[in-house]
């Protein structure tokens, strides 16, 4: 299921938080969506998940416009915040969630003891939310954005508060999900995390949306065997090629190379052009 925004802007009162931002979202790919704070992404999120309506602009899903009730069906969506009900239990919520969306009841506990499965809270089920971890409050955040098997993912800050087990995790399940026909976005500030799981980046600011650029290239760290951590030295290439390339030919050289990593990423270098002084 495809998704194209085109124009879209929202103000409240005199502050413009979405200006003209337009995006794609396509089948089978997991988009990353990068930007300082304060740059309209949160608000932008919510307007793709029919949570607010623009003041402007369309969004089109396979090929036909859509309302915001349209997309309240078609899409899951993961604030950042739990912040749902959290006198019920984890089982309740999903339940409840799966009932909203007109599943039978029987239906609902199913798919509600399924999702737990998925997320790793099965022994956690019929604890109360407010109970949850931040990093367990996420994972069942998550599993309730996928209740009603939606084709399009929005997720804000997905990782947040999660151990590094659970994140892992997660990238698996949405490549998963990317692999399985869905459109995904996910907005983070965890650059590295975006690196390993994105097919393409929006980057955003002041309420607009921008192209990346090619994410392929970035700076290795080399250090040969005995040579002190400071002393390592840092080198730009173009991308992976011509960085094994590099690699190559240190080795045939004879040069004992103890490290050779990946330290800066296209999306961490797009991010600092889009936003050189820090807010």
């Amino acid at each position: 299921m495809s998704l194209v925004a085109t124009g879209l802007s929202r103000t409240f009162g005199r502050h413009t938080a979405v200006a003209e931002a337009s995006l794609e979202l396509r089948s089978g790919r997991i988009s990353g969506l990068v930007g300082p704070n304060g740059a309209g992404k949160t608000t932008l999120l919510l307007l793709l998940a029919g949570l607010l309506a623009p003041d402007s602009g369309t969004i089109v899903v396979d090929d036909a416009a859509v309302d915001p009730a349209d997309m309240r069906r078609l899409t899951g969506w993961m604030p950042d915040i739990f912040g749902t009900w959290e006198s019920l239990t984890a089982h309740e919520i999903l339940t409840t969630f799966g009932k909203l969306y007109g599943m039978p009841t029987t239906r609902a506990r199913q798919r509600a003891g399924e999702l737990l499965e998925l997320v790793h809270l099965t022994d956690l089920a019929a604890r109360p939310a407010h109970e949850l971890s931040r990093g367990q409050k996420q994972r069942l955040g998550f599993a309730r954005a996928l209740v009603h098997r939606p084709r399009i993912l929005l997720l804000d800050e997905p990782a947040s508060g999660m151990d590094p087990r659970s994140r892992m995790d997660l990238r698996g399940q949405l490549r998963r999900l990317a692999d399985d026909g869905c459109s995904i976005l996910v907005s983070s500030h965890i650059l590295s995390e975006l690196e390993e799981m994105v097919d393409d980046v929006v980057l955003m600011t002041e309420g607009r949306t921008h192209t990346a650029p090619s994410t392929a290239g970035g700076v290795w760290r080399i250090r040969l065997v005995g040579q002190p951590p400071g002393q390592a030295q840092e080198t730009r290439f173009d991308d992976e090629t011509a960085a094994a390339r590099h690699l190559a030919q240190l080795v045939a050289s004879g040069a004992a190379v103890s490290e050779f990593a990946h330290v800066s990423t296209g999306i961490e270098d797009a991010y600092l052009a889009l936003d050189p002084e820090r807010r």
